[in-house]
């Protein structure tokens, strides 16, 4: 499988494992191979990938498969593969390993996927990018959103086996959820806890929550946060106290949200401001 010295230099790899939100943690991986082939190996939880650049091969059930951008990679617990380049130049991937717990709720059956390599452009931009928040481990809340929504989507729209329900008609889900996050702003319940609570899978709580507020409650809870620092900037606060004071995970966290839902960083709305009441 040789390759030159100067291609094995371009093979590198990154493992992350974050929180699991409530369950047991999740592995993260962030690979690149240009010369170097996984040997035939099996996990206990699913592994779910994205190839971004480049073309991937894996053996597979018997059968040789192969995989690009755009494509959602998903390898059931339990099934021996392989993996490796396809072409001269390699691929890149990120591969996420969630419990079981995450793909289905705590009476339903686990999914089965019939085909692992499953061409959805969306999806697979989606998984990188929620990839991408897991690791940063900047919003806890956020992570855990997404990725809920991103395999209850994989589960809805590419299982054989029916996905998580609808939730409960007549039940409204974003009232106690806005008041709950509210409540511990600085510190947010997990979203497991609380669509434990409310008797929902995760998936059904952003979901619902999305459907009647049109934003998942990460984003409803960041709104939230931003009307607050508003506040304590039009009072002269310091930008690191206040994104500690709120729980953004620091002052950068806390710029990035401000920008996009005020549309100027939180520097600039306070000099505005501050020039404006000394005028």
């Amino acid at each position: 499988m040789g390759g030159t010295s100067e291609h094995r230099a371009r093979d590198w790899a990154f493992w992350t494992r974050v929180d699991g939100g409530g369950g047991p943690s999740i592995d993260l991986l962030h690979a690149r191979l240009v010369s170097r082939h996984y040997a035939p190996h099996m996990h206990d939880v699913y592994a779910v990938g994205a190839c971004t650049s480049g073309r991937e091969v894996i053996r597979y059930r018997g059968a040789l498969h192969y995989a690009g951008p755009g494509t959602v990679v998903l390898v059931e617990p339990g099934e021996p593969h392989t993996g490796g380049p396809a072409v001269p130049d390699g691929f890149t991937y990120r591969v996420l390993y969630p419990h079981h717990g995450l793909l289905t709720g705590p009476d339903e059956p686990l999914p089965h996927f019939r085909d692992l390599v499953i061409h959805d452009p969306r999806l697979a931009g989606e998984l990188a990018s929620v990839h991408t928040v897991l690791a940063r481990a900047e919003d806890p809340l956020e992570g855990e959103s997404r990725l809920a929504e991103l395999l209850g989507e994989l589960v809805r729209r590419h299982a054989s086996t029916p996905g998580p329900a609808p939730h409960r008609r007549g039940t409204t889900v974003a009232g106690p959820v806005m008041s709950r996050l509210a409540d511990q702003m600085t510190s947010p319940p997990s979203l497991a806890e609380m669509a434990g609570e409310l008797g929902l899978s995760r998936y059904q709580l952003v979901r619902a929550f999305r459907e009647e507020v049109g934003m998942p409650p990460y984003a409803w809870l960041a709104q939230h946060r931003v009307a607050h620092a508003k506040r304590l900037l039009e009072r002269g606060g310091r930008l690191a106290e206040v994104a500690t004071r709120l729980g953004f995970a620091d002052q950068a966290h806390l710029t990035r949200w401000f920008r996009r839902v005020v549309g100027v960083t939180p520097g600039a709305f306070r000099n505005s401001v501050q020039d404006s009441a000394r005028g």
